[in-house]
């Protein structure tokens, strides 16, 4: 009886958990991958990758506009410098500013900048490729979930009705003990039975939840978050004949469609370009160049006036003039300056005359000449040429695999439709046996023990048909998955 009351127990909390599921909002597949594809980390990191890969792409665009930077430097100098201004050395204190404009473009690279602007577009056309497979991906990985979770939930229904079975048993196996007409071992098998049951309902709803847990990962959906998916009838999903997806021709298709294959070979293009940019920058490059400046300086000493003192002594370094005859030797006057030390605020006495005096332009034409890096830019150059053939590597390894994992798809989706074929004969022979085990176990020609052997027989057989249906889906979806038909039940 604890073993009955507890069955009671477990009914009631399954009907409780059927009634909330009920009043949950349901979700089927198509819900399912939306919802992926705008919050998985997956995709969302792709997409990152993908901006990225445009700004690159858009500031080697801008490279072809000049190039311009502005300066300015304001200070003080102490001690034997050069004043800016005159370019004579001087032991005075000096407030100094100056102004430059620089700017400069190219004329001619051998087309490095068209090179460089052409693999970055094809670089940012490959990353848009990538988040397109990572969405495909992702996709499938939903799908793939989500039919594992149905076969689940379908699992659940298949050991409820055995559950339901056991327990009609049970009832009856009861009344014929209460009459006498079979012994209390029989209910006893029977009690056993529903027990074992009963747990083979609660694993199967455990493996459910596991299963929508996984599910809800994919999701970027909180574990304690409610969830429930729809169940639509397994044999009402539209699969193509198995016919329409011969491998062949669907390899034919995935290759030229498939987002993978496509990033590869952009990548491929794009690799082409970088050698032919990296091996312009082997030759020499004509460019142009234009400059504005100006500079202002000034001491902190400054002349207030002069004082005569004076003539100097007559001397032969300054030579005579000659005045009706007579040599008049020449005398310098003596002449004492008179100065004082200023602050910071005077210091800057005479800015605008200053600047305006000493604006100064200049424009030309430059070539740059690579001679000597270390080996650098040959070194580049030859790296290119082995990025490319590695490039190419990439791209026939990946077609192999996809053409593996095509035919590898095919195979096991005929050899899933066989096994769904021979486990419907399985069943079908399962469920006539029990049947019969059934009206003889009434008649009391056969025991508990053999009408549970049948029961379990036919239950084993019912799953094994919804495991086999669900992985000839599963396969077929997969083979349209490849034909770039997408995901859809």
């Amino acid at each position: 009886m604890k073993i009955l009351r507890k069955i009671s127990l477990l009914l009631l909390s399954g009907t409780l958990a059927g009634m909330q599921s009920q009043a949950q909002d349901l979700w089927d597949l198509r819900r399912c991958v939306e919802y992926a594809l705008q919050n998985n980390i997956s995709v969302r990191q792709a997409d990152i990758q993908k901006k990225d890969a445009d700004l690159v792409y858009n500031q080697s665009l801008k490279s072809r506009i000049p190039n311009a930077d502005f300066n300015t430097n304001t200070g003080l100098q102490f001690g034997r410098s050069i004043d800016p201004t005159t370019n004579l050395f001087t032991n005075q204190q000096l407030l100094f500013q100056g102004f430059q404009f620089n700017t400069s473009v190219t004329i001619f690279n051998w087309n490095q900048v068209n090179h460089r602007i052409a693999a970055s577009r094809l670089e940012t056309q490959a990353s848009a490729a990538d988040v397109e497979k990572t969405k495909n991906d992702l996709a499938l990985s939903v799908a793939t979930a989500y039919l594992t979770a149905l076969l689940s939930k379908v699992q659940i229904d298949i050991v409820n009705v055995q559950l339901k079975q056991s327990q009609n048993q049970l009832g009856d196996t009861r009344k014929r003990v209460s009459a006498g007409s079979l012994p209390e071992l029989n209910a006893v098998d029977l009690e056993a039975q529903v027990a074992r049951d009963s747990s083979t309902v609660i694993g199967a709803e455990a493996q459910y939840a596991l299963n929508l847990i996984a599910l809800k990962t994919l999701l970027n959906i909180d574990a304690s978050q409610p969830f429930a998916i729809a169940v639509p009838p397994v044999e009402l999903i539209p699969v193509e004949p198995i016919a329409d997806l011969e491998p062949g021709f669907v390899y034919g298709m995935a290759v030229k469609n498939f987002p993978q294959q496509k990033a590869n070979e952009l990548r491929r293009q794009s690799l082409e370009r970088a050698i032919k940019q990296v091996k312009a920058g082997l030759y020499p490059s004509l460019f142009a160049f234009g400059g504005l400046a100006s500079n202002f300086a000034n001491s902190n000493i400054k002349t207030t006036g002069a004082e005569f003192i004076g003539y100097r002594d007559p001397s032969p370094l300054n030579g005579v003039v000659n005045v009706d005859g007579t040599l008049i030797p020449v005398q310098a006057p003596d002449v004492k300056i008179i100065q004082k030390n200023i602050g910071l605020a005077e210091m800057w006495s005479g800015w605008g005359s200053q600047i305006s005096n000493n604006f100064r332009q200049n424009v030309g034409l430059g070539i740059n000449v690579p001679i000597f890096s270390g080996y650098q830019a040959r070194t580049s150059y030859m790296r290119s040429k082995l990025n490319l053939k590695d490039a190419n590597l990439i791209i026939e390894q990946a077609n192999l695999n996809l053409k593996r994992d095509i035919y590898n798809a095919y195979t096991n989706a005929v050899s899933s439709l066989q096994k769904f074929n021979a486990s419907k004969s399985t069943e079908a022979a399962a469920q006539r046996s029990f049947d019969f085990a059934t009206r003889r176990y009434e008649l009391g020609m056969l025991s508990t023990l053999e009408l549970i052997t049948s029961q379990t027989n036919l239950t084993r057989a019912k799953i094994d048909v919804a495991n086999a249906q669900f992985d000839y889906v599963f396969r077929m979806k997969v083979l349209e998955f490849y034909k770039g038909q997408g995901i859809r039940l």
